[in-house]
């Protein structure tokens, strides 16, 4: 997919500084801080799908959403980077985009410890 088809909807804590790299890089992204803060998983993976959008988060409950409850999704990246600052995030999520952005549609990937994984997902239609 092409940088300017792969949209992202970036959950509450990814932080202000992804958001922004994401949109600066001319991704179409929506945060859930600007729609509802407070939206479960469920609303936010639901809006992914029915607008084309890959979930950007660090919670691991979209794995259970993905795999064990099988919600129509659009890609997850998952990002397990427990107390890491906004600026480590950010790196992170720059190379990531800079490495693996055509690779990542309809994926569930997941940063951790130093690794990012890509699992190829169908995409469940409800």
């Amino acid at each position: 997919m092409s940088k300017s088809n792969l949209k992202f909807i970036v959950d509450v804590g990814v932080g202000l500084g992804v958001e922004n790299y994401l949109q600066e890089q001319g991704y179409d992204t929506k945060a859930v801080r600007d729609i509802n803060p407070c939206m479960r998983d469920e609303e936010i993976i639901n809006i992914a799908a029915l607008e084309n959008r890959m979930v950007v988060t660090m919670d691991k409950d979209f794995g259970e959403l993905v795999y064990h409850s099988l919600v129509k999704h659009c890609g997850v990246l998952l990002l397990r980077l427990e107390n890491a600052t906004g600026s480590e995030k950010l790196n992170i999520v720059k190379h990531i985009m800079e490495n693996y952005s055509s690779q990542m549609e309809n994926c569930f990937c997941v940063f951790q410890n130093d690794k990012f994984r890509i699992r190829k997902i169908d995409i469940i239609q409800t």
